[in-house]
């Protein structure tokens, strides 16, 4: 192959190269030129290498399927021919090789040899390779979880059942037999079938969050609204104001985002200080691409120390006797939130009251009335 002076530049500026292998084929395939690249990727230097066949570099397997020749008549054919695949190094390690082969003709069209580009994609072979791994890990998982609902939603909660049913049985038929001891007993046996109960439900809507479900537009003005009417007899019961205004409508899983109103404005009306009635305010703002949710009020607050720690399932900071609840509402809420895409945070001061936040992925907005309730 002639070469003239701006050719000559040319290959000097792409022996410099150090992260792909740059090379250029006769007709047949031999290699004519080696840069800084190519010995780096393949190991060999240029005095090892020039004049060799280019099927150096494949696997035996790929030589005898006749795929360095399938690729230099595919070029000569299109002009340019990609692949990826395993080739070799000198010391006949593999590496994932993404090879791209050009056709050179001169002025009269004639082939007059090839250009050959190879990158070394070994990392990105390896990181996908863990990537697949990991999905098939998680689908076992996920496989392992929903055996596991159906133990709790049958093998647990139908003993736990005769339980309560034989121990209601008891107290019906034998009341008079009882002791104020045997009675103590046993209100606690009952006690602690229901929240075990409770907390098996509560297992059982963690797992089924955001399963088989698909976005729907959703106008968070008209939710709030279902949520406080959910909330009507506890809002009288604490003397409890809800202030909401300007939701918008955003792309979501309605249920789940229901139930993600639902345990925030909860917290908030149970976690008063004594003697003050509750208020709480529900806002929305856009930032960026997200709408962010504050859900505010002016109760205990919470120390620092624990704003992470509420999000985990189970996690409490008191005692049922002075707050009710099995630990679970704010690890529901914080899996709701990041299967949407966006993140939940608290911001506190403790005796001044809370405000968590949550951000959804903004795709419609609407501008709905004022609410007082």
């Amino acid at each position: 192959m002639r070469v003239d002076e701006k050719q000559l530049r040319l290959l000097r500026m792409m022996d410099e190269i150090d992260n792909h292998a740059i090379i250029l084929l006769d007709e047949q395939g031999n290699i004519e030129t080696w840069n800084k690249g190519a010995e780096k990727i393949k190991g060999y230097t240029a005095s090892e290498i020039v004049g060799r066949n280019f099927r150096v570099f494949y696997p035996e397997a790929d030589c005898q399927a006749g795929l360095p020749a399938q690729l230099l008549a595919e070029a000569a054919a299109t002009g340019k021919v990609y692949h990826e695949g395993w080739r070799l190094r000198q010391d006949k390690t593999r590496f994932w090789g993404a090879v791209t082969i050009t056709a050179s003709r001169n002025e009269q069209g004639q082939l007059i040899g090839f250009a050959k580009i190879t990158r070394d994609l070994s990392e990105r072979m390896a990181a996908e390779t863990t990537i697949r791994l990991h999905a098939q890990d998680l689908e076992t998982r996920n496989k392992e979880l929903e055996q596991f609902v159906y133990i709790a939603s049958h093998d647990l909660q139908e003993p736990l059942l005769n339980v309560g049913n034989f121990v209601e049985l008891l107290q019906l038929e034998y009341a008079d037999s009882f002791d104020d001891g045997a009675r103590l007993y046993l209100d606690i046996i009952n006690q602690s079938t229901y929240r075990m109960r409770n907390l098996i439900k509560g297992l059982l809507d963690y797992a089924r969050i955001g399963r088989e479900k698909t976005f729907v537009a959703t106008d968070c003005q008209e939710l709030v609204d279902f949520v406080k009417e959910d909330l009507t007899a506890k809002l009288a019961l604490t003397a409890g104001t809800l202030r909401y205004s300007q939701l918008p409508q955003v792309m979501v899983y309605p249920t789940e985002l229901r139930q993600l109103f639902q345990n925030l404005i909860c917290n908030a009306l149970k976690f008063t200080k004594p003697g003050q009635p509750p208020v709480v305010t529900v806002a929305a703002e856009m930032r960026g691409k997200y709408w962010q949710f504050s859900v505010n009020d002016n109760g205990i607050g919470i120390e620092p120390a624990y704003r992470e720690k509420i999000f985990k399932i189970f996690q409490r900071l008191h005692t049922r006797e002075t707050y009710e609840g099995n630990g679970i509402g704010l690890a529901h809420s914080k899996k709701i939130v990041e299967m949407h895409g966006g993140e939940l945070w608290v911001e506190s001061v403790l005796g001044a009251g809370s405000t968590f936040f949550f951000t959804i992925p903004v795709h419609q907005s609407g501008h709905p009335t004022n609410q007082t309730a």
